[in-house]
């Protein structure tokens, strides 16, 4: 049959009880805890996603003012697009799409 009393005399260990004690401490107690860094890996996460929108945003918009600054017919259709300018003998309709995207 299989005693109980080895186990207790090694949970009764100052050493274990240090080594409980400090693991304890360093996960849920210390300035730098792990609730913490989990936390702070799922901001860094989120941060490098936003930073790869941003950049591929930035790409898009360096494209679009490139070709603005070399072609007319370009800054005629923004202006058209964005801005609804239109020509004295024209009228405009704007028809929105009711999906949002």
């Amino acid at each position: 049959m299989y005693s109980i009393k080895p186990l207790l005399r090694i949970l009764k260990s100052k050493y274990i009880i240090a080594l409980v004690a400090f693991i304890v401490w360093m996960l849920f107690f210390d300035p730098k805890d792990w609730g913490l860094i989990a936390a702070r890996t799922i901001k860094l996460k989120e941060l490098k996603e936003s930073e790869q929108h941003l950049i591929i945003q930035t790409t898009e918009t360096k494209k679009e003012l490139s070709q603005l600054t070399s072609n007319a017919q370009t800054i005629e259709k923004y202006a058209r697009e964005n801005f609804y300018m239109k020509k004295d003998n024209e009228d405009l309709f704007i028809v929105k799409n009711g999906n949002k995207e």
